[in-house]
């Protein structure tokens, strides 16, 4: 019985750890599922290599090639994926963070946007559709998100 306290601080001490680290969208430390995220920017996304590879916000982004983690390197926040990776579309609608297929994207405006699509549910058809609502919302409530975990 004396080791259930220990026990549930442990537990609290990692919710709280895995709430600041879970603002990006990332497995076991890796974003975008392995995809290069200079690669959205130039013929479209494709998977990093596990040997080049580059830290940013306790996180870790692969490459496919050197020349794509120098890129990001000299300007990171150029190619990551607003909403932290998460999908823009359920970041709008009502700010629930929700997975994305890395290979789902839309790049507006030099941002990268990641969507749901899995089970006849393309995400992205519904965010073209209402662009102009979703996206001033998308960043509010990201936004507010972020002041909340910073507050914590």
């Amino acid at each position: 019985m004396i080791r259930l306290p220990a026990f549930i601080w442990l537990l609290f001490s990692s919710l709280h750890i895995w709430a600041q680290q879970s603002q990006v969208n990332s497995e076991a430390g890796l974003a975008l599922e392995g995809y290069d995220p200079v690669s959205y920017f130039q013929e479209g996304p494709v998977e990093g290599y596990p040997e080049i590879t580059a830290e940013y916000g306790k996180v870790n982004y692969r490459f496919a090639s050197r020349e794509n983690r120098e890129a990001f390197v000299k300007d990171p926040e150029r190619y990551l994926p607003q909403y932290g990776g998460w999908c823009a579309y359920a970041m709008g609608l009502d700010g629930q963070r929700v997975e994305v297929d890395p290979e789902t994207y839309k790049i507006k405006d030099g941002r990268l946007y990641l969507f749901f699509n899995a089970f006849l549910n393309n995400t992205l058809k519904k965010w073209n559709a209402r662009e102009g609502e979703l996206l001033p919302m998308a960043d509010k409530n990201w936004n507010s998100q972020i002041k909340h975990s910073q507050n914590e």
